[in-house]
Formats: structure tokens, sequence, C-alpha cells
């Protein structure tokens, strides 16, 4: 996820442009760059960093701050490591044409490729810089205009994303077009200047009004005239809605959403989304992941997988273990990061160690990873942030592409972390037979609704803020599952704990007769997952079990449930899906009820108590 702001108009270019990217940020952060024309050449600046490094960059060369033409970008790393060339604005061959891009360009190589054997070359290791050495190749063959030129080259392109291009040779127009990644436009009095960005935060105090673009819309934007929009593929012209902005800039920066907890859980659906892109074809029932494709052996014949994590991170490496386990056929054990690197553990070189953090930076993930690296194991990283130390640590690794997750209640982190290990395990089980074709389809297919499927659930939410209010005021809660779902029982209780301050403890829900069920009373909120697949009548029967010592009742059950209705006080159903997919749709109901809870209670939903996002010290 990046950051797009440009500018067109009467005003000097760059205040707005680099003020945009700081309020863009936290849609990436690894590196930034800014074009500015004045009229004559165009000034690019770009390096690896925060916005902040480009500013203070800029600021010591005051000239290429003139223009009244801009764009700049603040760049969430996909194709090419955080460096300076790596950084957006990219220039075409030529020096004529310069763009921005969000998303992610899937057949880039190919078209490289070809424009390689046409002559071009590349410097940077970025599917932008394909894209925008397309347009140019086009532009120049077909002898056309700018705004044709892009239209013709989005056609041959698979992928998604939200561009701004400039022609030097066409000084009062922007070219922006969008397809799976947002876009707005602002538009000035008259027309008369016009703001593009990835949302509305970067120009909310110049102009109250913006057009969106839907997906596979683009917009041909000269000044003194109305915004040209029309469809990519069939050239159609759109009558585009100028919507009035309603949003204060805190609101915006937020997306809408009271925190950015509520906002992150209601991103799971395309944060899952970005990382199924590219690695998960369905249509050809196809996992393509060069990371582990390319260390086949090294999984296929490993004595064991070990995964360490801390946090919610450990508790997807915990269903992470239950998938290796029933679809690869591999044994693998989960330890906490911090207790790994201090016990003398057993670790040899047909050890494949998997490290797990959303920032890739925690601290005692970083000493196991050394430890097993020490040891000769190999250590392959699943986190978030490009170009992180666990990114540079490991051997290989997968990238979550969540994007930025500000709330410290890791909430879409989570899913992504257990939908990039299940596309692992699927790939294995594929690979060592133990999957047969049919199951391995029947994966796949079920796997694609899963963003759907939870987007559904989010409906809920009124639901789930009902059953909150009854359980606000209650003192301590068990949260209890079996197989895939005990997992999802632990990150219950810590989501409760962590921003409400409620005591909570996950369990199995066969262990609650070893201890737990003398907590049971009739204060006792128990919150149990009971889904149709696995040890149902084994849950059903500890159900009972509380139900007879007057405990409250929680059930997260399957679509079309009447054994478990007749018992539990509430139910919350879940569409119906695989076993092994459930954890990615039985949490969604426990991240709703922690936030409504934290709220109600008025805590700091983003900033809890003692937290921080990411545990960087021991």
């Amino acid at each position: 996820m990046c950051g797009i702001s440009a500018y067109i108009g009467y005003r000097e270019a760059y205040p707005i442009v680099i003020n945009g990217l700081k309020r863009l940020e936290y849609r990436g952060y690894d590196s930034a760059g800014v074009m500015i024309y004045d009229g004559k050449k165009m000034q690019l600046s770009k390096t690896k960093g925060k916005v902040s490094d480009l500013e203070a960059i800029i600021n010591s060369n005051p000239e290429k701050k003139v223009g009244k033409i801009g764009m700049g970008h603040t760049r969430w790393a996909t194709h090419g490591i955080p460096n300076d060339v790596n950084s957006h604005p990219h220039p075409s061959q030529s020096g004529n044409l310069v763009l921005v891009h969000n998303g992610i360009i899937e057949n880039y190589d190919t078209i490289k490729k070809e424009l390689i054997r046409r002559g071009y070359t590349f410097k940077s290791d970025t599917d932008t810089e394909v894209l925008v050495n397309l347009i140019e190749e086009v532009k120049k063959n077909e002898d056309c205009k700018l705004g044709k030129a892009v239209q013709l080259a989005l056609t041959n392109v698979v992928g998604a994303y939200a561009i701004a291009v400039f022609d030097k040779d066409k000084p009062n127009e922007l070219i922006v077009a969008r397809l799976g990644s947002p876009i707005a436009i602002g538009v000035g009095e008259e027309n008369n200047e016009f703001f593009v960005a990835s949302d509305a935060s970067p120009f909310l105090e110049y102009t109250k009004n913006a057009i969106y673009l839907e997906d596979e819309e683009m917009a041909i934007i000269r000044l003194g005239r109305p915004a040209k929009v029309h469809k990519i593929f069939d050239d159609s012209l759109v009558d585009p809605m100028i919507q009035e902005l309603q949003l204060s800039l805190e609101q915006i920066e937020k997306g809408g959403y009271d925190h950015f907890m509520l906002k992150e859980i209601h991103e799971q659906p395309k944060a899952i989304t970005d990382t199924f892109r590219g690695r998960m074809l369905a249509d050809e029932n196809i996992i393509k992941m060069s990371s582990v494709q390319d260390n086949l052996d090294k999984f296929l014949n490993a004595n064991r997988i070990i995964i360490v994590g801390c946090g919610t991170s450990w508790h997807a490496g915990l269903v992470g273990e239950y998938l290796f386990e029933d679809l690869a056929r591999i044994p693998v054990e989960v330890e906490y990061a911090s207790e790994f690197r201090y016990r003398n553990p057993i670790i040899t070189d047909k050890d494949v160690v998997i490290a797990i953090s959303q920032s890739g930076e925690t601290a005692d993930t970083l000493a196991a990873i050394k430890l097993a690296k020490s040891k000769g194991a190999f250590v392959y990283g699943v986190c978030n942030v490009v170009g992180s130390s666990i990114a540079r640590e490991t051997h290989a690794g997968a990238y979550t592409h969540a994007g930025p997750e500000i709330g410290v209640a890791s909430t879409k982190a989570f899913t992504t972390q257990i939908t990039v290990l299940t596309l692992i395990a699927l790939k294995l089980g594929q690979a060592n037979k133990s999957l047969s074709d049919e199951r391995f389809k029947n994966y796949i297919q079920k796997m694609q609704l899963i963003p759907s499927q939870i987007q559904k659930l989010l409906n809920i939410d009124s639901k789930v803020k009902e059953i909150a209010a009854i359980y606000k005021d209650a003192k301590n809660c068990l949260y209890l599952g079996r197989g895939f779902n005990f997992p999802v029982a632990l990150e219950g209780a810590l989501k409760l704990k962590e921003i409400s301050y409620i005591h909570a403890e996950g369990y199995p829900a066969a262990e609650m007769k070893h201890g737990p069920i003398a907590l049971i009373d009739e204060n006792m909120p128990i919150f149990v997952i009971a889904t149709n697949k696995g040890h149902y009548d084994k849950v059903v029967s500890n159900i009972q079990e509380i139900k007879s010592r007057a405990g409250k009742i929680i059930a997260v059950v399957t679509e079309g449930d009447v054994t478990v209705k007749e018992i539990a006080d509430h139910v919350i159903e879940i569409p119906e899906t695989e076993e092994a997919l459930t954890p990615l749709l039985t949490t969604i109901p426990f991240q709703l009820l922690s936030y409504h809870i934290a709220v109600m209670l008025g805590k700091n939903v983003d900033q809890p108590r003692n937290l921080a996002k990411s545990v960087t010290v021991e």
C-alpha cells in the first residue's frame, strides 16, 4: 500500500505534494519521491526512507521546489527493495513521461522482456518503471496522445493499480487511472486546479469537491476544463459524480472509522485479497510462491518445522502447526521466541524455522532467527514490513502485504499471517502428494471465498455490539476452542485483555474440566467456538457441562446450526468452509467484540496502556 499525491494548478505544487505525502505516510514509508515541473524541465527527487528524509534533501536544493505541477509518492515496496532507485516517481527511458503507481503489475516480467527486446533498459527493479515505459512505447508506436496511450497500455496489464502520469510535452494535463486501488481527484473552483491523491486528506483544506474514480476508469485532467472520465476497456464516457467532502481531516486519516483498529478489522477482506494476489491463481489451481518453490527441498526434507513468534504472531503460528501437519504431513513445533532463544534448543541443519512478526523488528524473534541460523537451520520469515530486520536476516520469506497496521491490537496481521501459512501448507501438501489434486483444488476454491465471507461477517457488527453491551462489565472471561480453533480462542482472549483490560483466558475446550470449570458461575461469560467441522459433538458436550453450572454461553457456530442454538445464550453464525480455513472466519466476531467492549468502557482502543505496536527491546 502506497500513497500518491499530485497537483496541477496556479499554486506552487511542492508544499501541497509534500504535505500530502506526510498525511499518506501511514500507507507506506520505506521510500519517497517528488517530481516538480517548472515549465522547462522535471525536477526529480527520490530517496530511501521517510518523507522527512525526502523533505530534508529538497530543502537543501530550493530550486527543486519551484513549479505549478507536481507529483509525489510514499512507497510500500512490492517489487524491488526500498532504495533511491526503486522509489517513485519513475521516468520513462526518454525522460518525457513520469509516473507514480500504487498496486502490483502481475505480468510485468513478460512486458519487461518484450520492452528489453525493443531496446529499453531499466534502472530499477520495479513493475512501475515497466509500466511507464510501456506507455511510452505505445504512445510512440500508435502516434497517439498520452491519454490514449495510457488506455491502450492498461488493456495489456494484469494486476492492480492507481496511477498518475505526466508528459512534459502536455504540461497542462495529468492522466489518472484506477483498477483495484483507490484514487481521488480534488476539483478546484472553475477547474482552475486539480489534486490527485490516494485519499482526500492531502487536499481537504483546498477543496471540498472530489471525484472518486471507480475500478476500470481513467480521467484526463486539463486545466480550465472539467475532468474527462471514461472506461479503460471500452472507452465509454462516464459522467463523474463530484462529491462534497463532509469529513474532518482526522476522520479521513482513519478512513471514516472511529479508530484505526475498527478500520483495520474492516480492511481484512482487502488485506487477505492482497495476500493472495500474485500467489494464489484460483482459475489455474496454482499457488505461486517463489520463496517456497526455490527452497522446496529444504521444506520437504526437513526433520521438522519450528515456528517462532510472539503474541498474536505466536497464535498464528499455532494455527500454522495444525495446517502444516494436516495438509502437508510435516511435523511442527511452535515456540515463543523469547523462550526458544534462552532454553538451549536442539536445532540442526535439517530443521526449517519459520519466524513470524508483523513489524519485522521484534527483538526476541530476531534473536531466535540468529540462534537458528548459527545452528545451520534454514530460516523463513513471514512479516509485513518490507525491508525490515527480519526480512533481511532470514534466508527467504513472504510478506503478508497487509499494509500498515496502526492499531496496537493486531487484527489484519493475524488473518494475513494465517493466509500466508495456509498458502505455504497447501503448496507443500501438493508437492509431497499428501494432498490429492481434488482436495487441493477444493481448498483453493474455498480460500478464494474467504474475503467475501469475512465481508459478510462484518455485516453482523450490530449484533456483536449488542452482545458486547451485555458482557462489558464482566471481570473474567473464558474462550474455548478445539483443533484449528484452539489458537483462535487464545487470540480472542488476548484481544479482550489488550484493549479492555478484562482478564480473559483461552483454553482447549476439553481442558475446561481440568481446572477452569471451577471458575464457572452465572457471572462468567464463556465464548465457545463450535463450528460443525472437527470435534463438534465433543464441543457440544463441553457446552452442556457449562450450562449445567449456570455459565453464560456465547457460541460461534456454522450457519444453519440447530443443536448449539438450543443451548447457548447467544449465537454468532459464520459461513460454511473447510475446517482448516475456519480460523480466518471465527476470529472476526472476537475482534469486533473486544473492540466494542473497550469502546463502551472508555478505553484507548488504538493505544492501550503499557503496550507498543512493535516490541523492539527485550
